[in-house]
């Protein structure tokens, strides 16, 4: 295990008791609106993925791949799916765990790093959902490999990212509302108590085309959260890959 992986999961079981929205249970009429197939989720900010991405989920084995915090993942559970939650944070695997017990659902958990998912066999998934978390992977390469090997024929990754250009400003200035660029690409730092990396879109999606999965579909996304990029241009892209 990496030092940036313990870093990171240290610093989101800190997200967690600091009530970061990304960590918060969903509420049990919102568990109740899944179970009668009214749902949605997120793998960007605001933008709600297409349910045409996921087609039937009763009965399907999904991975929920460092998406922790009580919210994917119930919601999965509760449209009928045979959920596993896989996370470094032993505090987002507690907050799904919390959501399970409270509103009676079937839900595993799993705690480890996503750069290895020797816990589960080849093709043990129908879905690996990737809410925007590869800005906290150090190496994207054996994530995308770990995904196309637990995946069956056929099978779905939707993930998000940040937009590698976000990584060129001043984070102090982009929180004021300002965009000064400072950076030069690729970038290590540290943002929030947490360790990111401005992945490159040759590492987000040629990464993807190169363990055998084969992208279908994308969308952007813009948060109004961060004003002076809203206006600019989408912070964020989503796709949708099928296993070869």
């Amino acid at each position: 295990m990496t030092s940036t992986y313990e870093h990171n999961r240290r610093a989101w079981n800190e997200q967690v008791r600091a009530g970061n929205e990304w960590t918060r249970p969903f509420a049990p009429e919102v568990i109740e609106r899944a179970r009668r197939g009214d749902w949605s989720v997120v793998l960007t900010p605001v933008e709600p993925v297409p349910r045409t991405w996921f087609g039937e989920l009763s009965g399907k084995d999904v991975l929920g791949l460092a998406s922790g915090g009580g919210q994917q993942c119930p919601i999965f559970s509760a449209a009928g799916a045979r959920v596993t939650s896989f996370d470094a944070s032993e505090e987002q695997l507690a907050q799904d765990r919390h959501v399970a017990e409270r509103d009676g659902l079937a839900l595993r958990t799993q705690q480890g790093d996503v750069h290895d998912l020797a816990a589960f066999a080849a093709g043990s998934f129908d879905l690996v959902f990737n809410p925007c978390s590869t800005c906290f992977m150090e190496d994207l390469e054996p994530v995308w490999r770990e995904v196309a090997r637990v995946l069956r024929p056929g099978g779905a990754l939707l993930t998000g990212f940040v937009n590698p250009w976000v990584f060129l400003f001043d984070p102090d200035a982009f929180d004021r509302g300002e965009l000064r660029v400072t950076n030069k690409l690729p970038v290590r730092e540290e943002r929030d108590g947490l360790i990111q990396f401005s992945h490159s879109f040759d590492e987000q999606l040629g990464g993807q085309l190169r363990a055998g999965l084969m992208i279908t579909d994308m969308f952007e996304d813009r948060w109004p959260r961060w004003p002076a990029l809203h206006h600019v241009a989408p912070a964020f892209i989503a796709t949708r890959a099928i296993k070869r």
